[in-house]
């Protein structure tokens, strides 16, 4: 949709996004220097906030638990559509009308869903902080779901899914997470599928604002040009007439089995791409900073990283080849991947595997220990250089459970890391006879297995 803007009131909008962006660019407080404040509005709201009144700007995230797994049997992609419709009209405004206030306010906002949590990201300049945040109370109290604006977002769906069908990185995440978990909440995606988007309604994309927003459900992360009290009376305006309460169904803990999987996807193209993982870690598991020490050595440290120096710097059989852990609220993953010629799937597998198999027995030198800590701990700061990343870690830090100190603790539980406790983890995660592949292309030498 195009809209058309006077010359006067163009001229001011650009100049006040100009002015959005360099405050939200601009220097922050260095981690060491945060104070994080709990704060508890009068209908018992909860926040966390750094005050930080260098700028007049705020920064707001918060997240209702629930995600993409509270979507309703059949109709996976709920979640991803209602994130989509938010700010499709609310309260006393229509689509078009709620799009013109936030530009005039030069405001930020967006919504998302993974498996776990329905997200909001908002930005607001101090000057209009009071309008701009009346859009964000109407977009989470009083949305629209209009039938005609919810059939234009549906066919933005489907024509993601659609080019999702081509991609092959999109289609060998969609199957591996499909092999994994099977029938769980977790073996769908987020995104949904062509038939699942076009099945929902609007009374769905109701019935899961009614279900999932609610208080006792939520997380809040606030940084920037506001006070303690500011900031109570605004977690009332914008969340307090949110029920009490939240409808969630119950989510099932799921372990991945410990059997090699192997599906191929074919797909006419000169490179596969693969997919690989098996059972990883929950956040709060005390292994999960060693396990974090690991898979940065593995593959998750870029060029330095070991498969890199096996698979590509070695044998340059492939750009490039990574590692991540994925906790997840109900699993752990220690996933990875790599793309690589038709004709280089298999030995690329069965490198993969012989490292791994390697690092399980030998675990790590104190040479690769020292040097992972000290990047580790080196680079955390990079993660607290904007208002919106501080708010960003902030949240996930209490999604995840970890308690206010984690800033200050984090670096020192890095450092107690010793090479004994990496073995011991790398024993325990790196079973490659349990890898779960997913291979998308046309893989010479390469079977299903498991299957």
């Amino acid at each position: 949709m195009i809209f058309k803007i006077s010359g006067s009131r163009l001229m001011k909008s650009l100049a006040a996004s100009a002015l959005f962006v360099s405050l939200l660019f601009g220097a922050v407080l260095p981690a060491s220097a945060m104070q994080i404040q709990k704060v508890v509005s009068k209908k018992g709201i909860e926040a966390w906030l750094v005050e930080d009144h260098s700028r007049p700007i705020l920064s707001l995230q918060f997240a209702f638990k629930g995600g993409s797994t509270q979507d309703p049997d059949g109709k996976s992609g709920v979640a991803t559509f209602v994130s989509g419709m938010l700010d499709e009209g609310a309260g006393d405004l229509d689509s078009s009308g709620f799009q013109k206030r936030l530009e005039e306010l030069a405001a930020k906002m967006s919504f998302s869903a993974n498996y776990d949590n329905f997200s909001g990201s908002f930005q607001t300049l101090t000057q209009n902080r009071e309008d701009a945040i009346k859009l964000l109370r109407a977009s989470l109290n009083d949305p629209h779901f209009d039938a005609d604006d919810a059939n234009r977002i549906r066919e933005q769906l489907l024509a993601n899914l659609r080019l999702e069908e081509k991609d092959p990185d999109k289609v060998s995440s969609i199957e591996w997470y499909k092999l994994a978990f099977g029938a769980h909440p977790y073996g769908r995606s987020s995104n949904g599928t062509v038939e699942s988007i076009e099945s929902i309604t609007p009374d769905d994309l109701k019935a899961y604002r009614k279900r999932i927003f609610a208080r006792d459900n939520l997380k809040v992360a606030v940084v920037g040009d506001i006070d303690a009290k500011q900031l109570g009376d605004l977690l009332d305006t914008v969340f307090g007439d949110l029920p009490e309460k939240g409808d969630l169904k119950q989510v099932p803990e799921v372990t991945l089995a410990n059997v090699s999987k192997q599906r191929v996807v074919a797909m006419p193209n000169p490179q596969s791409v693969v997919q690989f993982g098996f059972q990883g870690l929950k956040r709060k598991d005390p292994d999960f900073i060693p396990a974090f020490i690991l898979n940065y050595v593995v593959g998750g440290g870029g060029f330095s990283s070991k498969l890199m120096q096996e698979v590509r710097e070695k044998r340059g059989l492939a750009y490039g080849v990574y590692t991540y852990l994925y906790p997840l609220d109900h699993a752990g993953i220690f996933a990875g991947g790599v793309a690589t010629e038709n004709k280089s799937v298999a030995q690329s597998l069965d490198l993969i595997r012989a490292e791994l198999e390697r690092v399980s027995k030998e675990g790590l030198t104190e040479t690769e220990l020292q040097q992972a800590k000290d990047y580790l701990i080196g680079s955390y700061a990079l993660r607290f250089d904007t208002s919106g990343k501080i708010a960003a870690q902030l949240l996930a830090i209490q999604l995840d459970g970890l308690g206010a100190d984690y800033i200050e603790r984090r670096n020192g539980e890095i450092e107690a890391v010793t090479v004994a406790d990496v073995k011991r983890v790398a024993k325990r995660l790196l079973e490659p006879k349990n890898l779960i592949v997913t291979v998308v292309g046309e893989p010479e030498g390469v079977k299903e297995v498991g299957l």
